[in-house]
């Protein structure tokens, strides 16, 4: 069986897509409709009732019309209320009543209802009703604070005072909030019955414990005069909260009661023992309040009580942010040091220590080790518990990760308090064990100056032979070593010593040693032993000041032929034929102007004459700027020495010079010609050449 194809239902099209010439909008839409909701329509017109026939049928046709409405809706309660309101000022009381009834046997709930059915009775001044109806309301709904303000105040209206107070009593047993029992309070107030007013503050304050009912209370008590029950209410409150619920705000409204009575050193306990007993992070404002205090009727202690105490605070706050902010932790133990309290400041010692640096770094432990050291120090020297003093460096030194760094400051200060008090054999045992877990160069100096002050000489060659042993490069400690013999007396092994030390194959300042040696053999007037060296010096470095230095020696030793001049000026030419090679013309340069010097205080004219004629001339020339990568980064203008015995050995340099005399002669031939060549044109021709 065939079927047909439905047909696609036709789209209606839209002939002319331009837009409307007049464009509506929505929010024009809205408004007129609202204009049309607020149009003024005209009032219906009055009606005359003239006989009773007529009212009667107008009340019939309300009543009828009233009935209606609730019969189609009886949840609306606005329907009753106009019904009710209606049927009393038609003067219906009694039906008016039977509604508001009906209503509530609806909805006993709707707090409208209650309130529209109890004025009602007042206006229509039926008192007992109205007290009857304000009863059940509060019964039905004891939470609605509204009734109980309305019931009251029909009753203290009425002059019914014990009447309200009854109500008040029945509605304070259900604890409402601290609004109604100021209410109660005012009520007293308005009729003198503080008694009254006093006992009704002290079942708020049990039933609503905040710190502002307990400032309230005794303000109440300040302000009828009352001063010794205010001060008593402020300490019940104080009492009341305990230590484990202290507000500041309590402790700053009894200190101003005391300081507006003129109580301040009452005041200013008060603020003691509050911030004392309050955390530091819950008395910011009771700081400021005190400060404030101090400054108006504090002295000088006072006022620096409250600084330290408001820079304890901050201390306090700085570390809790930051735990490991040692200086921070300096400051406040500082300041904790100055109060005098030692159970305080070790406490306070032992808190820092605990914050050990979360890195195995160094860098981050120096701080940090500043802590012990003056923990140590606290105990040694305000303490005076010595005892303790040797825990805290045990307890530091088992705490430093010794494979990986230590702290030699704290090994030396630990043997040094021993040796204080008179216990040198754990002083030794102490610095031994230091060079034999973590040897370094600090420490074996400060365990031979302790050796030295002991005048234990022999140990301090032992330690001076371990010491090198470690550290053989150190030119320091062979220089000390030697020093020391030399003290002794013994200078066959200070030169032994000299001798072993510039024979090492690697020293860190070998010229010191050198300085060190010669200066030794110089003081022992052995010249020629000093000699020996400097020509030993100068083979093994070709180093400008060595020369200058032996010069100066050779000129220094004076004797009655003048031979020392001679000797003198030997070393400087030999130092000159040396350097001729040298790379460094500077470094020939400045030679050549101390031999120059010499020569004008201990030489003659020929001898000047000679040494001026070795004097380079300093000329400018331009070399390219080639970078790391071996780019050329354009030229730069350098200075360069020309020295006169370079010139008549190499021709190449004599041909420049003539080069150069015939460039001035031709620039003097043109510049009497009048045409005189520019600056850059003759230093391209000294270039060429």
């Amino acid at each position: 069986m065939e079927t047909k194809p439905q047909k696609m239902p036709k789209v209606a099209k839209v002939k002319n897509k331009a837009p409307a010439e007049i464009q509506i909008t929505a929010e024009q839409l809205l408004r007129e409709a609202k204009e049309r909701d607020l149009e003024i329509l005209p009032p219906p017109p009055k009606q005359k009732i003239s006989d009773p026939a007529e009212l009667a049928d107008y009340q019939m046709r309300k009543r009828k019309t009233f009935e209606d409405n609730i019969r189609k809706n009886r949840t609306v309660m606005s329907n009753w209320i106009k019904y009710a309101l209606w049927e009393e000022s038609q003067k219906e009381i009694q039906r008016s009543r039977s509604v508001f009834e009906r209503g509530l046997d609806i909805d006993h709930r709707n707090i409208t209802l209650w309130l529209k059915y109890a004025e009602m009775e007042m206006r229509s001044r039926q008192v007992n009703h109205a007290r009857n109806l304000w009863d059940r309301a509060v019964t039905i709904l004891p939470r609605i604070n509204q009734f109980w303000y309305k019931y009251t105040y029909m009753e203290e209206m009425l002059e019914n005072i014990p009447g309200a107070r009854a109500v008040f009593e029945r509605w304070m047993e259900w604890e409402p909030d601290e609004q109604a029992w100021q209410t109660y309070i005012n009520f007293e107030l308005r009729y003198k019955e503080i008694d009254r007013a006093r006992q009704i503050y002290e079942r708020f304050v049990i039933t609503h414990p905040q710190v502002k009912h307990w400032v309230k209370y005794a303000r109440f008590e300040d302000n009828h005069g009352f001063i010794n029950s205010a001060r008593r209410t402020f300490e019940r409150a104080i009492h009341f909260y305990g230590d484990d619920h202290m507000d500041e705000n309590l402790f700053i409204a009894f200190a101003r009661f005391e300081e507006n009575h003129k109580e301040h050193e009452r005041a200013r306990i008060i603020y003691k023992y509050a911030l004392e007993h309050i955390p530091k992070d819950q008395a910011k404002e009771l700081f400021k309040a005190y400060t404030i205090h101090e400054k108006k009727y504090g002295d000088r202690s006072g006022i620096e009580d409250v600084i330290v105490s408001k820079r304890k605070f901050q201390y306090e706050q700085e570390i809790a942010l930051n735990p490991t902010n040692y200086d921070a932790w300096f400051d406040y133990l500082r300041l904790i040091e100055s109060e005098g309290d030692e159970e305080v400041i070790r406490e306070t010692y032992e808190r820092a220590i605990a914050n050990i640096p979360p890195t195995k770094n160094k860098q981050f432990w120096r701080r940090y080790i500043y802590l012990w050291i003056n923990y140590a120090l606290f105990e040694e020297l305000e303490a005076r518990d010595f005892d303790r003093t040797r825990q805290v460096y045990k307890a530091c030194l088992e705490l430093l990760p010794h494979k990986l760094f230590t702290f030699s400051k704290m090994w030396l200060l630990f043997a040094q308090f021993e040796i204080r008090q008179k216990n040198l054999t754990a002083a030794r045992k102490i610095l031994g064990t230091a060079i034999g877990m973590c040897p370094r160069d600090k420490l074996f100096r400060g365990y031979i100056d302790v050796e030295i002050q002991l005048r234990e000489f022999d140990r301090c060659r032992i330690l001076y032979e371990k010491f090198l042993e470690f550290s053989p490069e150190n030119c320091v400690t062979w220089m000390k070593f030697a020093e020391l013999e030399t003290l002794l007396g013994d200078y066959g092994r200070a030169r032994s010593i000299y001798k072993l030390a510039i024979s090492q194959p690697r020293l860190d300042m070998p010229e010191l040693l050198w300085k060190s040696y010669i200066d030794f053999e110089i003081a022992q007037e052995e010249i020629e032993n000093a000699r020996q060296l400097y020509e030993q010096l100068v083979e093994r470095t070709k180093h400008v000041k060595v020369w200058m230095s032996y010069a100066k020696f050779e000129l220094n030793n004076k004797t009655e032929d003048g031979l020392n001049v001679l000797v003198a000026r030997r070393v400087y030419e030999r130092a000159n034929e040396g350097l001729k090679n040298s790379l460094e013309k500077e470094v020939r340069v400045l030679l050549l102007e101390n031999w120059r010097d010499f020569e004008t205080q201990n030489g003659d004219e020929e001898n000047r004459t000679k040494v001026e004629s070795k004097m380079p001339r300093r000329i400018k020339k331009r070399q390219k700027v080639i970078d790391e990568d071996g780019v050329e980064q354009g030229w730069e203008e350098v200075f360069d020495y020309i020295f006169p015995e370079d010139e008549a050995s190499k021709p190449n340099l004599k041909l420049l010079a003539a080069a150069k005399n015939w460039m001035k002669n031709k620039d003097f031939d043109t510049s009497a010609s009048g045409d005189v060549p520019s600056d850059s044109q003759s230093e391209d021709t000294e270039r060429e050449s």
